[in-house]
């Protein structure tokens, strides 16, 4: 019997890649169907709860009950799907019939995702949805309206503004599409390609492996789109890379986990977010991976300086060139991987191509060309991996897109959101728009602790982005800056996950790994107050704008890596050096907002900047 369950959990995961990618090709139309977005994505929700609960199940050994529960999932969306255009004109109203089924699936929606997601996003949509039905008894301003329980069920189970709403269907297409392509890439053998091109670059130089971690992390973790998911395919192989040449295990860690989350703001694919960004502000996709590309690089540049100045600093070696890959044969046997990247970003920038069809169209052209360098067709037991590895990761996934439809429904229904804009825009109003951005920084990480990446922006951008925008910041900005602090808390202490998985690899303490990994990413806490301010760091603006925008921001960071890897006999903390220079890089970085985003004296403090980073250079 538990035999037949795997199979069953597969055949779900399989499924759900499957229907995804039919309705992203469009063959139902093609079949003759006529489809609805909630009459297709009903079952992908239901199949995807049961894959969660048989996956992970109350009991091993014992999972007929855990079965009974995926196939009432099953019927309970489904059963959604196909009533859900004709209970718009039903007279009937909320019926027994309509809400039982309601609490059924919500119940375990919210049970898949406490499976797969964890604790915290659980308990805070739980929360939420507690807000809706009691929230009116609150005093004022927490009070929510008054709501009768059938209203807000059925509002979350087959409303278009709840569960099955615009998150639900960018997680089951343009996410799907990305992710599929990923897994094909893995499979074929990317992470070895950009870990091997990594070292054949870099893994001569002084730090040279800590240099492969940063190179190696940020190209897969594009692709990848998580950062536990980065750490766990290139750290294995960087962190003791590192450790090997000398460097202290808390510092390998911590460069490894800054690497590899700095992949999820990393263009050209950034993860899932970037296609919620892009809905939420009715963009296409391709801006918002051009207003993320200058911060992204800034914060690679700030973190490959760090490690200069580190290995500088400590005396550390690269490997021996008999121990490195040629670049040219590492080049010669995985191009192909290289060519699936050319085709995306012509697709995506310049033919304007639906980012899903896109992404599908780079992993055809990466299987073919395999075909043709193997000379063969993959094997059944390869293609059975990139299906199956698609939707396991799709699984967390499209639970948290239901929680997120819960939380937006919640905050719709009951104008939470609402009263939240407000309440966060008098307090810019009356302390100042800085004052803000710090509060606002703050209870993103806050909110962010813990969480799946997808849940912290879509949390976020519904409680928080508003307010900013109300204050007057450019709405990409806006979100960019939520998106930012909200990763941030996998680096920030106590609960920087990112952290503490690569401390776990590399067996360091977990502060003491957090503590550095706050240091490496320095710059990625600067740099969302500079674009608030000068939204040209975003390039929006004049050439003449984004130019100094980018100059000031790239002297910055030189300067920030000079301080923070800087020390003294006495104490790092009383370092002149680091003084000096964490002061001059806000006031370089700054200075497009102090002397004006346009102003020619900012070409003057560029070139104080730089010669005083040159100064400061570690020797």
């Amino acid at each position: 019997m538990e035999r037949g369950l795997d199979r069953l959990e597969q055949l779900y995961r399989g499924a759900v890649v499957v229907i995804g990618i039919a309705w992203i090709l469009d063959l139902p139309r093609f079949a003759g169907l006529s489809l609805t977005e909630v009459e297709w994505i009903g079952p992908v929700l239901g199949i995807a709860i049961a894959a969660a609960l048989l996956k992970h199940p109350y009991r091993e050994g014992r999972r007929w009950p855990d079965a009974l529960l995926g196939l009432a999932a099953i019927g309970c969306w489904t059963f959604m799907s196909t009533q859900a255009n004709a209970w718009l004109i039903d007279i009937r109203g909320y019926t027994a019939d309509k809400v039982v089924p309601g609490i059924v699936a919500l119940v375990l929606l919210m049970e898949g995702m406490r499976k797969v997601a964890g604790l915290p996003i659980t308990i805070l949509v739980w929360i939420l949805i507690a807000y809706a039905l009691a929230g009116f008894v609150l005093p004022q301003p927490l009070a929510a309206e008054a709501l009768a329980p059938n209203d807000v069920v059925m509002y979350l189970y087959a409303d278009s503004n709840g569960v099955p709403g615009r998150v639900m269907v960018i997680v089951a297409t343009l996410v799907l599409a990305f992710i599929a392509l990923g897994r094909v890439m893995e499979v074929g053998g990317a992470i070895r390609f950009f870990t091997d091109v990594a070292m054949a670059l870099m893994g001569g130089r002084r730090g040279g492996p800590a240099k492969v971690a940063v190179l190696a992390s940020s190209a897969f973790g594009s692709i990848n789109g998580t950062a536990i998911g980065n750490i766990m395919s290139t750290g294995i192989v960087t962190i003791p890379l590192m450790k090997k040449s000398g460097m202290k295990p808390e510092l390998a860690a911590a460069i490894e986990a800054v690497a590899s989350n700095g992949g999820q703001f990393a263009p050209p694919v950034m993860g899932a977010t970037a296609f919620l960004i892009a809905e939420f502000l009715g963009v296409g996709y391709a801006e918002v991976v051009l207003a993320a590309l200058a911060p992204a690089v800034l914060y690679y540049v700030c973190l490959f300086l760090q490690v200069d100045a580190i290995a500088v600093r400590d005396g550390l070696h690269g490997l021996p060139r008999s121990e490195l890959p040629r670049f040219g044969t590492v080049l010669r046997q995985g191009w192909i991987f290289l060519l699936p990247f050319a085709v995306l970003v012509w697709l995506l920038f310049f033919r304007a191509l639906d980012p899903a069809w896109a992404a599908l169209a780079a992993a055809a052209v990466l299987l073919a060309l395999s075909v043709i360098r193997k000379r063969r067709l993959p094997r059944l037991a390869e293609l059975r991996e990139m299906l199956l590895g698609a939707g396991e990761s799709m699984l967390p996934l499209v639970m948290i897109a239901g929680g997120a439809g819960i939380v937006i429904g919640v905050m719709n229904v009951t104008g939470a959101g609402f009263s939240l804009s407000i309440a966060l825009g008098e307090t810019g109003r009356n302390a100042g728009l800085f004052a803000m951005l710090l509060l606002t920084g703050a209870i993103s990480i806050v909110l962010g602790m813990g969480m799946p990446t997808t849940a912290i922006y879509v949390v976020l951008s519904v409680v928080l982005a508003p307010a900013l925008v109300e204050m007057g910041i450019v709405p990409m900005a806006a979100h960019l800056f939520i998106f930012y602090f909200g990763l941030l808390s996998f680096l920030t202490p106590p609960v920087a996950v990112a952290s503490y998985v690569a401390a776990g690899l590399a067996g360091s303490g977990l502060w003491s790994t957090s503590w550095e990994g706050v240091k490496l990413a320095a710059m990625a806490y600067f740099l969302p107050f500079l674009w608030c301010y000068n939204p040209a760091l975003l390039l929006e603006g004049s050439v003449f704008e984004i130019a100094l925008a980018i100059g000031t921001a790239l002297v910055a960071a030189a300067l920030m890596a000079r301080g923070m890897q800087a020390r003294s006999r006495l104490s790092p903390l009383l370092s002149l050096r680091r003084a000096v220079a964490l002061a001059a890089a806000v006031g370089v970085g700054g200075s497009t907002v102090w002397l004006g985003p346009a102003a020619p004296a900012n070409l003057l403090v560029i070139g104080a900047g730089a010669g005083l980073a040159f100064a400061l250079r570690s020797r």
